[in-house]
């Protein structure tokens, strides 16, 4: 179809950009054109190639063949330093920040020489600098002198944008960083998209949102399989217009369980008493029974998801007590792993997988005693077992021997939760089990969730979309200020009115 677009000042040109790694064929022949001062969706199944477009843009990756052309002059940059001084920058969905720097040095990252004179560093002028740029966004509580490790995810990501965008870029890409954000990041992150798009800039901006995607975006361009399908106005479309072209038939919103009323065991497996950890949670209490999806919501700085870290024994400084039935006491992660306790966190870089070793690898790293004989482990053997697992949830790899770094968002958490499923755990731990993924790897990871339900499994489901909450769960805790301040049973009677009631 042909590509619509409205406005005829083209700032972007993407002429027959082609990317290929290994036999994947990522990216096929695509062509687009991007206007100025334009909010520009990029959408797609994971794997759908978008990604890959845009880190050809910024420097990421190297073009297969092909070529951007911004404002009638070809880009040839080498690396996102390179993209930042001819005009393109991205805030990427996973950590996009340096540990051990501060606010200010990551900011300007790349760019240091600026506040270098007779090769000494002016840290004082760089930080002023950094600063005022904080203030100006309104991020007045981060302060440039302090170290990066001192701010949590979201405040990072604040500072991400900060990075991205404190010189003005003619071309922003925002890949998959609303995932990330609670409800205020989220706003703080419009505000700026549109002052880019005022400014007569231009935002691409990816998401698996679609409702973000049609309430933020002029124009939506849909990649299937590496190719454009189309480019549409978000004003004439609607989300199922969206999924449709995304995957090239009608998905229903049917995913989510349709059973009611039906009863859950007795049987207690997990119970968390008077849990503490200063700062984050303080006295939670509940009960996980057995084949039994638990679903934990609330706002983005609740202390949810230092529930989910808690039950897995990985929280520092916690106090109260998390008993399995048999009274084991789960205090650290490798009594969580040998009580088989699976844990999947919401940050699956950092703390679900190791990128940068192979999906076989990851996959048998909780398994590593079961695999081995006589002490030894044979790669025949640990192959046969990844393949196995990685096969049965359908991740899209050219074998188990691929990088994990090279996956898309939601292969890279299919790996996450094949490695437990070889595991065979029996609670598990699902913070954020679908942030950032597309609407057909949601329908495989619920049904896996069912599936694991009907094995008597047990789920502790920690999740920020209430949909989902309402959708895949038996019963939900609400938190609000680290503390549970609601509880339901499902029910088809039950509505987002209620639970965010119990949020705010």
């Amino acid at each position: 179809m042909a590509e619509l677009i409205t406005k005829k000042d083209v700032i972007l040109k993407a002429e027959h950009i082609d990317k290929s790694f290994g036999v994947t064929h990522a990216v096929k022949d695509v062509c687009l054109d991007f206007s100025r001062g334009e909010v520009r969706g990029l959408i797609g199944e994971n794997g759908s190639g978008k990604s890959t477009f845009c880190s050809m843009l910024t420097g990421i990756y190297p073009i297969g063949s092909g070529k951007f052309v911004l404002d009638g002059k070809e880009l040839h940059v080498k690396n996102q330093v390179e993209a930042n001084r001819e005009g393109v920058s991205i805030i990427v969905q996973e950590m996009g920040t340096l540990s051990g720097l501060t606010v200010a040095e990551n900011i300007f990252l790349g760019n240091e020489d600026r506040f270098v004179k007779a090769g000494i560093k002016n840290g004082g002028a760089m930080n002023r600098e950094a600063q005022s740029y904080l203030d100006k966004y309104g991020f007045n509580h981060i302060h440039a002198g302090d170290l990066i490790d001192n701010y949590d995810f979201e405040d990072r990501k604040l500072i991400e944008i900060v990075k991205a965008t404190y010189f003005d870029p003619k071309v922003v890409v925002i890949d998959e960083t609303t995932t990330t954000l609670g409800q205020s990041g989220r706003q703080e992150l419009y505000k700026h998209m549109k002052r880019i798009r005022d400014d007569g800039n231009t935002v691409i901006f990816i998401s698996h949102d679609l409702t973000e995607v049609i309430e933020q975006c002029d124009t939506i361009s849909v990649l299937r399989d590496g190719a454009l399908i189309d480019t549409v106005q978000a004003k004439d479309v609607t989300e199922d217009d969206l999924k449709r072209l995304m995957v090239g038939r009608e998905l229903g919103d049917r995913y989510y369980r349709t059973d009611y009323g039906e009863p859950v065991s007795n049987e207690v497996v997990l119970s968390v008493k008077n849990v503490t950890v200063p700062g984050q949670i303080k006295n939670i209490s509940f009960e996980l029974h057995k084949g039994e999806i638990l679903g934990i919501g609330g706002l983005s700085e609740c202390g949810m998801h230092e529930v989910g870290k808690s039950a897995f024994g990985a929280s520092y400084d916690r106090t109260g007590e998390v008993t399995l039935a048999d009274g084991t006491h789960i205090d650290s992660i490798p009594t969580a792993i040998k009580k088989s306790i699976a844990y999947v966190s919401k940050d699956r870089d950092n703390e679900s997988l190791v990128i940068s070793d192979t999906i076989r690898d990851n996959i048998c790293l909780p398994s590593l005693t079961e695999l081995a004989h006589g002490g030894l482990l044979f790669g025949k053997n640990m192959n046969g077992f990844a393949d196995k697992f990685a096969s049965l949830i359908s991740v899209k790899m050219t074998g188990v021997g691929q990088f994990v770094s090279d996956l898309s968002g939601g292969n890279k958490q299919k790996v996450a939760l094949a490695r437990w499923i070889g595991k065979d755990s029996d609670i598990i731990v699902l913070d954020s089990p679908t942030r950032g993924i597309d609407v057909k790897v949601k329908a495989d990871i619920y049904a896996l969730m069912s599936e694991m339900k009907k094995q008597g499994k047990s789920i502790i489901m920690i999740s920020e979309e209430i949909l989902e909450l309402l959708g895949m769960s038996d019963r939900i805790l609400v938190m609000k200020d680290g503390e549970i301040s609601g509880e339901f049973q499902r029910s088809a009677e039950l509505t987002e009115e209620d639970i965010i009631a119990k949020m705010v």
